[in-house]
Order: structure tokens, then C-alpha cells, then sequence
């Protein structure tokens, strides 16, 4: 009986990755045993959700490999264009080239196609710590930052090719150099770029979540308005990969039209919150005493 027991009380555990811990508190707190083994449960949950959907991306991979390299073929066309001779070349290097390519795509894609599984995942593991206050700010949050980040991704791919123009137009012509690129390393940079721009467009979301927390004001944004706007070029120049002007200026424009439309916004929340100009001054840290 002992033994058929144990067996039992060992059945359920062998399942355990895929169940979420019970709460057996009455107010619903856990040990730090059980939020452990709630964020093994979270990650596992991703984990697969990431696994099939990347294998359900391979039935499409040249579909997908083609949408990746569209941006250097429309940057290979604009070259040809001012210059036929140019000699432009894509190719995979090494024997386990192709299989990292392919490793690199179908993961990436798999992130993009399960991001409402990992961040509801995150979600319910951070919203039970959390006020009803809270949780409203965040549900705001997300409502605006994942648009904006999808914009700002949709972006970076629409000014990825006149990067790529802008750079191969600096190979020197009637010498029969040809311009070898590696598959790989472009993916890389391109996502990188794609990424970049996603991130900068948070900047007004970043922004208002630190006005509601009463970490800025409105009046502030206005005083910093023209070193963000310096910032938000050199940021721009460093941040982007392909190092090219036109790249430069599609981030640092966007960022700056987004650091205004923040301020703006902190300035109405703060309106509302009642701190007008003359209340203002009760805001400003005064460094010799710390108040």
C-alpha cells in the first residue's frame, strides 16, 4: 500500500513543468520554493510555445528567407541602377552557414508569432504582486508600447534598404571590386536595426510611465526639450549599425517628434494632477540641501 501510495504522490510531479503551483495560502501568497517553480512553469510554457512555433515556421522558410532579404535586394536594385557595373553578391560562408541562418530565422520568427503567449506569461506571473492601480497603468502600458514598438519595427524595415543603398554606393567603381556579404551577418544586422527602431519608439511610453510615477515633470521635459533633441541624434548615430546619415536621421527624427508628444502629455497629467506653473518651483531638487 506503501509503495502504490508513493507512486501516486510521484505521478503528478512528473508533470509538474506544465502545472502552475497551487496557492495554498488563504491570502495567496507563496514561498520563494513556489515562485520558483511558477516561473520553471512560465518558462516552460514559453520554451514550447517557442519550439512549435518555430517548427511550424520551417513549412514556410523560403517564403520568410525571401520577406528577410527583401531590403537587400531593393538596396541591390537602387545600386545597379546608378551604377550596372557594381558587382553585389549574397552567400552563406562555411559548412554550418546555412543551418545557423536557418536556426537564426526560425527562432526569431517563432518570438515574433508567440509574443501573446510569453507576455501573457509574464503577465500573470507579475500581476497577482500587484494594486489594481498598478495593474491598470501597466494594461496602459502595454496597450500603447506594443503599437508603438510594432511601428517603430515597421520602420526600421522600410529605411533598412536606403541604408544598405547609401553604404554599397561607397564601393569604388571600375576597379572590379565585387561587394561580398555574408547571410548571416546580415540577418544579424538587420534585426538589429529592426530592433533598435522598435526600442526607440518606447521613448514616449518610458517617458509618461515616469511623470505618472512622479519621477518627472512636465516643466522638466520643457527645460531638457533641447539637450534630449542633441541626445536623441548622437543616441542615433551611435545605436544604428549601418552607420549611415539617412539611418541616422529616420531615428533621431522620430525620436524627437516622440520626446515632444511625451512632453506634452506629462504636462496635460500633470494639469490634471493640479501642478500648475506657480506650484512648479515645489518641484525642483535644490542640490545644496538635498530638498
Amino acid at each position: 500500500m506503501s509503495s502504490d501510495a508513493s507512486r501516486a504522490e510521484a505521478k503528478p510531479r512528473r508533470s509538474s513543468w506544465f502545472r502552475p503551483p497551487k496557492k495554498e495560502s488563504p491570502d495567496g501568497s507563496m514561498s520563494l520554493g513556489d515562485h520558483l517553480r511558477e516561473i520553471r512553469y512560465r518558462v516552460t510554457i514559453s520554451a514550447l510555445a517557442l519550439v512549435l512555433a518555430a517548427i511550424g515556421c520551417a513549412f514556410f522558410y523560403q517564403p520568410l528567407v525571401l520577406f528577410i532579404m527583401e531590403p537587400y535586394n531593393v538596396a541591390r536594385a537602387d545600386v545597379k541602377a546608378a551604377n550596372p557595373e557594381a558587382n553585389l553578391q549574397l552567400a552563406n560562408t562555411g559548412v554550418t552557414g546555412p543551418f545557423t541562418l536557418g536556426v537564426v530565422i526560425l527562432i526569431v520568427c517563432g518570438l515574433i508569432i508567440t509574443i501573446p503567449v510569453w507576455l501573457y506569461q509574464i503577465w500573470a506571473f507579475v500581476a497577482p504582486g500587484l494594486l489594481a492601480k498598478e495593474k491598470k497603468y501597466v494594461l496602459y502600458f502595454m496597450a500603447a508600447g506594443i503599437p508603438l514598438f510594432l511601428a517603430g519595427c515597421a520602420m526600421g524595415y522600410w529605411v533598412w534598404p536606403k541604408g544598405i543603398a547609401v553604404m554599397l554606393s561607397f564601393t569604388p567603381q571600375d576597379l572590379g571590386i565585387m561587394n561580398y556579404q555574408d547571410m548571416a551577418e546580415f540577418v544579424t544586422l538587420e534585426l538589429k536595426i529592426i530592433l533598435i527602431f522598435g526600442a526607440s519608439f518606447l521613448l514616449p511610453v518610458i517617458v509618461v510611465a515616469l511623470n505618472l510615477f512622479n519621477v518627472v515633470r512636465g516643466h522638466q521635459l520643457k527645460k531638457w526639450r533641447k539637450g534630449v533633441f542633441f541626445g536623441s541624434f548622437v543616441l542615433a548615430a551611435i545605436a544604428t549599425p549601418s552607420t549611415d546619415p539617412f539611418t541616422m536621421l529616420c531615428m533621431a527624427i522620430p525620436m524627437t517628434l516622440l520626446f515632444y508628444l511625451s512632453e506634452l502629455i506629462c504636462r496635460g497629467l500633470d494639469k490634471r494632477k493640479g501642478v500648475v506653473a506657480a506650484e512648479e518651483e515645489e518641484f525642483n531638487i535644490d542640490v545644496d540641501d538635498g530638498k
